[in-house]
């Protein structure tokens, strides 16, 4: 199916879509001097039309919140607007689409930012929140660390304005709220700036700090494409591959001397001139008639679109030579979204695919497809999911998918043109990865080996991203049934250890202290895990059977 987002996005990259929603059917920023000049009881009106809307809309409004909060945060709302400036409104009516944690889900109001954006774009590296770029007019301030917006620190308005952030998870966030701090209506409703035609941008470059005054821009036009002469932190000469041609939707290159064959794919969708399964037929061909020992495709910029397209792509890299462990790569990222999320699942299920970079802004099973309403005042658009994509286990909750070898871009990096997932890539040896761990212990080995390694993987800063709950917790269940119960019970005690908020792991330790007899032992454990969710089922269960004998 098509994601009406995920379209959006297909060239503009998640980082984008914020603002190309706000270009629908605009021109201008002179085009919005007609919104309405609305009363509080119209305001009211609104809220509480989106308050009794958007849980009938929606396919499940309350996966990741609980009712009486969501219904607490309209109510608030709508008490306090006879209190509020419309700016104020505005960030409340994000806010509590922001509530629902879901990329797709949201409200775009273009009719009301009509003071264009302050001209530059943020980005949150590794070591902090830097000006990336920025009209030629502030070029002073370009590379430096941003350290306060505003009347914030940068932390607290990163902080702040990330309550109106529509994301799945926390790299969406981290993705879009840099692009948020640009608009002042925004900055304005959270009371950062006082005046929208004028922002105090204080920013630190060689140890010194300055402050800018920055004005607005007088037309959204450009906004879902950085102007041609904008300054950039990053020098125009020498530019690594993933800067090379961000604005075509796929290419490839071949590294002769390295024998890489490099796919960016930023869009999911198909060029007039070449659809994007025949892209990949082309690729493949040109493997088999080259060497190639590295294969990499660049998913980082690639924010969705028609998720329909992607099983012609993974279906021929399945049969190719291309998929081979330790030789293809998939490098992710903050922006890897909606319909290229669902090309993740797929690369994760069927490939040999190593990931690289950062974790995706979606959650692997997500909410998507969202459909247009209109608040009946205001006339403000807003969007709800109304389709569930289940590409993977049901039980598969994780916030992202994470990358086996994490490699973040610092300030530095992006300043001398260094690509660190690619740099991660190619200085790739063999190593032991978790699956290996668990067949050395499962054959038999002394599960003490075993420990001490997984240690060190979960010590190793390439791994910080992969979260083993449920491979461990697979593992015990193996070592549980293979009747080596004093062994799965090291292994559960393992797992609390990492995973002390799960109730999950407290339930499987009781089982294996139940299976080894210890009753006490286990209804201890199943009562931390009630702690943890009053409603765990198998807990329940569990407990009930014990002190009922």
């Amino acid at each position: 199916m098509k994601r009406v987002a995920g379209n959006l996005l297909r060239k503009v990259g998640f980082l984008s879509a914020f603002f190309a929603l706000l270009l629908i059917g605009l021109g201008s920023v002179q085009a919005q001097n007609t919104a309405p000049q609305m009363t509080a009881a119209q305001w009211q009106a609104d809220v509480k039309f989106l308050g009794e809307e958007m849980p009938k809309r929606h396919k499940n409004l309350f996966h990741r919140m609980k009712r009486e909060d969501f219904e607490s945060a309209v109510k608030q709302l709508h008490d306090r607007v006879p209190q509020m400036t419309e700016d104020e409104i505005i960030v409340g009516l994000m806010k509590i689409t922001a509530m629902v944690k879901d990329g797709h889900t949201n409200v775009i109001p273009r009719e009301f930012f009509r003071s264009g954006t302050f001209p530059f774009k943020l980005y949150q590296f590794s070591d902090g929140l830097f000006v990336q770029k920025a009209a030629t007019e502030y070029a002073e301030m370009v590379g430096g660390r941003v350290v306060k917006i505003g009347n914030l620190n940068a932390d607290e308005a990163l902080k702040q304005v990330g309550q109106a952030a529509f994301a799945d998870n926390e790299m969406g966030v981290r993705e879009i709220v840099p692009l948020m701090l640009t608009v002042p209506e925004i900055l304005a409703g959270f009371k950062i700036i006082g005046d929208k035609q004028k922002l105090n941008l204080t920013v630190e470059t060689g140890g010194k700090q300055k402050v800018f005054e920055i004005k607005p821009t007088g037309t959204l036009e450009n906004l879902n494409r950085i102007p041609a002469d904008w300054v950039d932190a990053a020098p125009k000469t020498n530019q690594p591959l993933y800067l090379k041609d961000r604005d075509n939707m796929y290419w490839f290159e071949y590294i002769k001397d390295r024998q890489m064959l490099y796919v960016q794919h930023n869009g999911i969708g198909n060029k007039p001139d070449e659809p994007v399964a025949q892209f990949y037929k082309r690729v493949i061909a040109f493997a088999e008639a080259n060497p190639v020992e590295i294969f990499v495709i660049d998913l980082r910029f690639n924010g969705g679109g028609n998720n329909t397209l992607n099983r012609a792509v993974v279906i021929d890299l399945i049969k190719s030579r291309l998929n081979r462990r330790g030789k293809f790569f998939v490098i992710i990222g903050r922006e890897t979204f909606s319909a290229a999320q669902n090309l993740v699942n797929l690369l994760e299920r069927y490939t040999e695919a190593t990931f690289v970079g950062e974790p995706t802004a979606a959650h692997p099973n997500h909410y998507g497809d969202n459909r247009p309403f209109t608040l009946p005042n205001s006339k403000l658009t807003v969007r709800a999911s109304t389709l569930w994509w289940q590409d993977l286990d049901p039980r598969d909750e994780r916030f992202w998918t994470a990358p086996e070898i994490a490699a973040e871009t610092s300030s530095e990096d992006y300043r001398k043109n260094i690509d660190p997932p690619l740099e991660a890539i190619l200085n790739y040896k063999p190593g032991t990865t978790f699956a290996d761990l668990t067949a050395e212990a499962t054959s038999g080995r002394d599960l003490s080996v075993f420990i001490k390694k997984y240690r060190e993987f979960k010590a190793n800063p390439q791994r910080r991203f992969i979260n083993t709950e449920s491979p461990l917790n697979q593992f015990g269940y193996q070592l549980l049934n293979a009747g080596r119960i004093d062994e799965a019970i090291e292994i559960f005690k393992l797992n609390v250890e990492y995973y002390p908020n799960s109730a999950n792991v407290y339930d499987s330790l009781g089982d294996a202290y139940q299976a080894a007899g210890k009753k006490d032992e286990a209804v201890k454990a199943y009562e931390k895990a009630l702690s943890i969710n009053p409603n765990y089922p198998s807990s329940l269960e569990a407990i009930k059977k014990l002190k009922g004998q």
